[in-house]
């Protein structure tokens, strides 16, 4: 069983990316969406993040949580 807090730093870091609060804040402001584009179609992900991503949602556990976060942490104001 995970015990484990789940958070953007760890989130990021399974995404493969720095996972440090500036280098998440940096993403998300030079990453921003239009309400339109699904989170996972996204041109800057990679495969693997797109696979993890959509497995994320699909558990609806802690994860799916944090996604749902950060989709809507990029989402144009």
């Amino acid at each position: 069983m995970d015990t484990v807090k789940h958070d953007f730093t760890h989130l990021f870091q399974q995404l493969g990316l720095n996972g440090d609060a500036a280098a998440v804040e940096a993403f998300i402001r030079s990453h921003q969406l239009d309400h339109d584009v699904c989170l996972e179609d996204a041109p800057f992900w990679s495969e693997a993040q797109v696979q993890f991503l959509r497995e994320c949602r699909e558990s609806d556990g802690d994860w799916s949580e944090l996604v749902d976060e950060l989709d809507a942490s990029l989402r144009c104001e």
